[in-house]
């Protein structure tokens, strides 16, 4: 049978390849045109292996990699789950051919076929959806009573992923609050840093100076370093926020477009063909 539409790969890659193409023709040549090589060699010389240590290794960095790495294959066994429940598209859980109908008699039949495939592939939301339907078909003998249960169990399906995915948008939301928290702390030992240069003692007048300079500058790299170390955590929190929420965005779509799927696998191949007998409870011809 034909995949779904939504279940083909989209061209946003393509289309973000073209944009970093654009941006970078745009990009590249002003910025060579507005620094010079000995700017360019300053910040190369800049970012050594120091200080790129101190910014990705850190306390608060490293909590913020553990909430980044739990959340990511939490996203990633969700991901794998839909791709082994859009593999139930191609079961043949219902008739395909053209001008099939399904009768009240062989609701029970198919019902038995789809949970027969449920055990031996595993649980499936589209399969769940027609054997309710079918069930619900069995007793009725009404379509509209038919769509009404694929409908609620539809969204029932869409609310269980909604709230199965409150610890990922709990970690999302953790990531940056623990940046800032050690923007805090790195703004707290910068400002405690006087007290700690002003508990020494001088023994001359002579000397006062010479001391006093060299506290100073003393105060002046250490308040420097921990305001580096401070912001630091904010960019790596923020940066690894952005990178979740996206993966977050890509999975919660791809379950979105999964339910729709069913839904609509359920009306072209389940709704349609239903025969509602007539009053007088003939069999059609």
């Amino acid at each position: 049978m034909s995949v779904p539409s939504s279940a083909r790969l989209p061209r946003e890659w393509l289309l973000l390849v073209v944009a970093l193409v654009l941006v970078g023709l745009f990009v590249v040549p002003f910025w060579t045109l507005i620094h010079s090589a000995d700017e360019l060699a300053q910040v190369r010389t800049k970012w050594n292996a120091h200080r790129v240590g101190q910014l990705l290794l850190g306390v608060p960095q490293v909590v913020c990699y553990l909430c980044c790495a739990w959340a990511g294959l939490i996203l990633v066994r969700r991901y794998v789950e839909v791709r082994r429940q859009r593999a139930a598209f191609g079961y043949e859980l219902l008739p395909t051919d053209e001008g099939a109908r399904i009768l009240p008699e062989d609701a029970r039949p198919l019902s038995r076929k789809v949970d027969q495939t449920i055990t031996r592939r595993g649980p499936s939301i589209l399969a769940n959806m027609i054997r309710l339907g079918l069930n619900k078909y069995a007793i009725s003998k009404s379509g509209p009573d038919v769509a009404e249960v694929v409908r609620t169990q539809a969204d029932v399906e869409q609310a269980r992923q909604v709230a199965t995915m409150n610890t990922v948008n709990y970690l999302a939301w953790a990531i940056p609050a623990v940046g800032f928290l050690g923007t805090v702390l790195g703004l707290a030992e910068a400002l405690i840093a006087p007290e700690k240069a002003e508990t020494q003692g001088h023994r001359s007048a002579e000397e006062m100076l010479t001391e006093y300079t060299r506290q100073t500058d003393a105060y002046l790299s250490q308040v420097t370093g921990h305001l580096g170390s401070a912001f630091d955590c904010t960019f790596v929190a923020l940066a690894l926020s952005l990178v979740l929420m996206y993966l977050l965005h890509a999975v919660q779509k791809a379950e979105e477009t999964l339910i729709i799927d069913c839904q609509n696998y359920c009306q072209e191949h389940l709704l349609l063909r239903l025969y509602d007998p007539p009053s007088t409870g003939e069999r059609p011809a």
